[in-house]
C-alpha cells in the first residue's frame, strides 16, 4: 500500500527540517564564537639576524635531528605579545595591533643582539638569540597589551594551536606560557628573542660556552601569527602596516 502524505504533513515535515537546519547553524555560530586562538604578535627582523638564526639552527639540527627547521611555517621572529583571543575577534585585534605599530617607528630602531640562551625541558632544550631589552621594545609591548587585553580569554588548549598532529605537539608548559605571558613574560621579565630550534641540553651547554660576537639589526616588518609547537610562528594570520 502505498503511504499517503498529507498537506499538514508535508508542512510539518519542512517546519522540522527548517528547525533542524536553524539548530545545526546556531550550533556552528555558537562553536565560532567560543572559539580561542592561540597569537604571537612579533617584530620581523632584518636579514642580518636571519642569517644568524639560520645558521644557528642548521647547527641545532645537526646535533638534534627531530627539532624544527626555520622555515616557511616557523619565521623567524621577535614575540611582542602572546595571548589566547576569541578567533571572532581577530579583525579587531589587527586593527588594534596596527594601530600601535602606527604610532611607533620600528624600522628606524637599531637592536642588538649579544648572546645565546636556552629554555630547558630536559633532556632538551628550546634555544634563541637574545636581544637587549631597549625603552622602545619596553613602550610598545605595554602598548600592544593594553590594546589588545580587551580580547583576550582564559583556559586556552591545544585546539587554539595551529598543529599538523591534532594537538600532540603542543607542550602543556607552552599552554601555560601564553595564559600568563603578560606575568612571566612582559615588562621587566620581557627577553626579547628570536628562537633558533631545539637542542640536547650537553650541546646547549657548550653553545652557551662559545664567545658569542654582538651584532646589531632592525625590525623590518610586524605580523600576527598563530603559534605552533614550541611557541613557534607555524602561520601567518596579518601582516602589519609599519611607519617608517
Amino acid at each position: 500500500m502505498t503511504p499517503i502524505v498529507t498537506a499538514s504533513m508535508g508542512r510539518r515535515c519542512v517546519l522540522a527540517g527548517t528547525l533542524a537546519a536553524l539548530s545545526i547553524g546556531a550550533t556552528a555560530a555558537r562553536a565560532q564564537e567560543s572559539a580561542v586562538t592561540a597569537i604571537d604578535i612579533a617584530l620581523e627582523p632584518d636579514d642580518i639576524m636571519v642569517q644568524h638564526a639560520l645558521a644557528a639552527n642548521a647547527r641545532l639540527r645537526q646535533d638534534f635531528p627531530k627539532g624544527f627547521a626555520l622555515d616557511a611555517t616557523h619565521h623567524p621572529h621577535i614575540s611582542m605579545l602572546q595571548q589566547f583571543v576569541r578567533t571572532a575577534d581577530l579583525t579587531e585585534i589587527y586593527d588594534a595591533a596596527g594601530r600601535v605599530f602606527g604610532e611607533e617607528k620600528p624600522l628606524s630602531w637599531k637592536l642588538t643582539a649579544y648572546k645565546y640562551y636556552y629554555i630547558p625541558s630536559p633532556p632538551i632544550g628550546l634555544a634563541g638569540i637574545v636581544v637587549e631589552r631597549t625603552p622602545d621594545l619596553l613602550r610598545l609591548q605595554q602598548n600592544l597589551i593594553e590594546a589588545i587585553t580587551p580580547f583576550t580569554v582564559q583556559g586556552g588548549t591545544r585546539a587554539a594551536f595551529m598543529s599538523t598532529e591534532d594537538g600532540s605537539d603542543i607542550q602543556p608548559f607552552l599552554i601555560d606560557y601564553v595564559a600568563n605571558f603578560v606575568k612571566v613574560a612582559a615588562g621587566p621579565k620581557f627577553n626579547p628573542h628570536v628562537t633558533t630550534g631545539v637542542g640536547t641540553e650537553t650541546y646547549l651547554n657548550k653553545l652557551l660556552a662559545e664567545k658569542f660576537d654582538a651584532f646589531t639589526f632592525s625590525p623590518v616588518g610586524a605580523s600576527v601569527y598563530q603559534l605552533g609547537t614550541f611557541g613557534t610562528a607555524r602561520k601567518e594570520l596579518k601582516a602589519l602596516t609599519l611607519n617608517s
